[in-house]
Parts: structure tokens; sequence; C-alpha cells
């Protein structure tokens, strides 16, 4: 009869939602604009660079990153841009990144999507599949315009993801801007 109620109670805890598979292992991002937890397999990366109407803060990525920005030279002068981190996507792979944006008269309740709230902030979300991340080889893109206290600017976050499993990343993007926490404006 032991045996039984052992095995039985071995079973039981298998099948616990409390199981360690349950719940990712989260690390917290934090820099003097803002805080998050992310799962602790993924990566964080940061490159500064001078970009007219932007500010790139973190990217973040389940696979190995490069510097997204490129600086060439022509006509006396200089100009830098910047993309993705990452050229493709492995399967099941994420990359993301946050940015401040700014740009005269830009407005968050102009962007697409649908309206929503980060930290108490007006936001749009959008998703669209595959988006400006199938570039990456990504089959969703979700993007989120969030509002600054500063005319004319505004918080840009950008989550490429490829497949198997887009419910558990779409999950885990969620669960990263419900804890999101800004520190300054």
């Amino acid at each position: 009869m032991l045996a039984v109620l052992a095995a039985l109670a071995g079973v039981l805890a298998a099948w616990s939602p409390a199981s360690p598979q349950s719940k990712p292992v989260l690390t917290t991002y934090r820099n003097s604009f803002v805080t998050f937890q992310y799962p602790s397999t993924w990566s964080t990366s940061v490159w500064k660079s001078s970009v007219l109407h932007f500010d790139p803060m973190v990217y973040l990525s389940t696979q190995a990153t490069h510097n997204p920005c490129r600086t060439s030279s022509a006509g006396g002068g200089t100009s830098t841009t910047c993309g993705w981190p990452v050229n493709r996507l492995a399967p099941g792979g994420v990359v993301l990144r946050w940015e401040n944006r700014g740009y005269p008269g830009a407005s968050v309740s102009s962007f697409p999507g649908a309206k929503a709230r980060i930290d108490g902030r007006n936001a749009r979300l959008s998703t669209q599949r595959p988006g400006s991340c199938g570039t990456l080889g990504a089959d969703e893109t979700i993007s989120v315009a969030i509002a600054r206290p500063l005319q004319s600017n505004w918080t840009a976050f950008d989550a490429c993801l490829r497949g198997p499993n887009l419910a558990e990343q779409e999950r885990q993007i969620r669960a990263l801007l419900r804890s999101t926490r800004f520190l300054a404006p």
C-alpha cells in the first residue's frame, strides 16, 4: 500500500503545475531608463550609436548577436544605419530591441495597432505575420510604440519570433511587457 501511495505521489508531482518546466527562470534588465524581466536563456547586448531620431537601448536574443550599426563615409560626412543584431533567426529564435525615438510631430496615437498601456503609459501594440521581421526569417513581428512625457518622443519595442512554439514566445513577450517599469521620462 505504501509503495502504491509513493508511486501516486511521484506521478502527481510530475504533473503538478509547479514543475520546473512551467515557468522559465527570469533575469532583470535595468538601465537608467527602463527595467524589465526576461527569460534567463536570452542574452542582452548594448551598442550605443549616435543616430538622428533614435537611441538604441538594448537588444535581447536567444542566439549570438553582432553590432547592428554600420557607419559609412561619403561626401565628406558620415552616416550610421542600424538594423538587427542577427542576420537570420534560428528555429525557435527570438530577437528584440528597445529604442527611444523622436521625430517632430510624432504621436503614439497615430501608430498602427491596438491601444495598450505599458507601465501606465499609452501605447499601440501591433502583431503582424511575418511583418518587418520576415527579412530575418521570423514568422511574427510584435511592435509596440509607447508614449513618453516628452513631446514627439516615444519608446519603440520590436520583437521578432520564429516558430515553432510561437504561442510560448508570445507569452514570454507579454510577460516582459507586463514587468516593464520606466525609471525616467
